[in-house]
């Protein structure tokens, strides 16, 4: 693999990957060997380095624990037939990941430091990517601050960290979801489009009481009237109603710009399939599911790629969605990105780099 920048190594004594059964999984808890570091101080990234995956020493007075600042990236890496590991549209995570940066006041992170670290450190953890499908290489780049500071003000240091995640299916079923029209993830002029630690904690109550309910998500709502339907959850989401895609718009600065999100439109427009960006409301909702013109719901994200919405509950009352069948667009779209994604269809939109 040639590389553009000299990223010094430490490799860990003893590597947990004999210890690890990658055919038993739970998303999130198992951790691969290294990570790659870079730290921002006086105006510059430094100190590039991938080292043993291992505890941070922080401060007490630590900016982030205080004040948020905080953000983050999802991706995945896959493992083809030939042994080949395959990073999906990963510079749009970059580039994604510096408008969250912009703005939540913190600096921007060049391109080149952030595929060539990625690119070092899957090429080191290589034998962490599973095989099989559903199984996959959960990639987290994240951003913090790192001064040491009890002010609010926007940090002059901050640490950049890769680490990574061999995981399973995240859903293995279809799920249900509740309309929420009491709380807000985001409002206009707030933080809904970047990715930041402190929208995911503000989500976290209103989805406690969703699950205790008996639902596995929520439908998210407009913040100012509840009327339009935004989120699902930690995913962007998509209706079928008469053939007819519909999805919110991220023009307003209260939904995430999902990758996901963009690669179904952009095969749903190669495709011919009938598309709007637009909010679908409530009332609207509601009416397709009773009169049976609502063929499918899904939601779109990085961790399911897919998720099949099987249940809908508005205004306290539950509808049940139909069937899939092979010819749903969900799930055409779905084997679509699989193949892509594990080298079995060609990439011809160069959303794939190759070690």
């Amino acid at each position: 693999m040639k590389t553009s920048l000299a990223i010094p190594v430490q490799k860990t004594k003893k590597s947990k990957l004999p210890d690890t059964d990658l055919s038993n999984l739970v998303f999130g808890r198992t951790i691969s060997d290294h990570m790659f570091v870079a730290d921002f101080i006086n105006g510059e990234w430094t100190d590039l380095r991938i080292e043993p995956y291992g505890s941070l020493d922080l401060h007490p007075a630590n900016a982030a624990l205080h004040y948020g600042q905080s953000i983050f990236e999802g991706m995945k890496a896959y493992k083809n037939e030939k042994g080949e590991i395959l990073i999906f549209r990963g510079d749009a995570n970059a580039r994604r990941l510096n408008e969250s940066a912009v703005r939540m006041c913190m600096p921007e992170i060049p391109e080149e430091i952030f595929m060539e670290g990625l690119l070092q450190l899957l090429d080191l953890d290589r034998d962490w990517v599973p095989s099989g499908k559903g199984a996959s290489l959960y990639i987290r780049p994240y951003m913090f601050a790192m001064d040491n500071y009890i002010g609010v003000k926007p940090s002059d240091t901050y640490k950049f960290i890769i680490f990574t995640c061999p995981v399973g299916a995240y859903y293995s079923k279809p799920v249900s979801v509740k309309v929420e029209t009491e709380f807000t993830r985001a409002t206009e002029g707030g933080t809904g489009a970047a990715k930041t630690a402190g929208n995911y904690a503000a989500s976290l109550f209103p989805a406690l009481q969703a699950q205790r309910a008996g639902y596995d998500q929520l439908l998210w709502t407009d913040g100012k009237s509840h009327s339009k339907i935004e989120e699902s959850g930690t995913m962007n989401v998509m209706f079928d109603i008469n053939g007819t895609l519909i999805t919110a718009p991220t023009n307003t600065g209260t939904i995430l710009k999902g990758i996901t999100r963009d690669s179904v439109i952009k095969l749903a427009k190669d495709w011919n399939k009938p598309l709007e960006e637009r909010f679908l409301t409530v009332s609207q909702l509601e009416e397709a599911l009773k009169n049976g013109s609502l063929k499918e719901a899904f939601g779109t994200g990085t961790a399911a790629t897919i998720a099949h919405i099987s249940k809908i509950n508005v205004n306290g009352q539950d509808y049940l969605l139909p069937e899939k069948g092979p010819d749903a667009f969900s799930n055409k779209v779905l084997n679509e990105l699989d193949g892509i994604k594990y080298g079995e269809i060609a990439d011809t939109r160069n959303w794939i780099v190759k070690i």
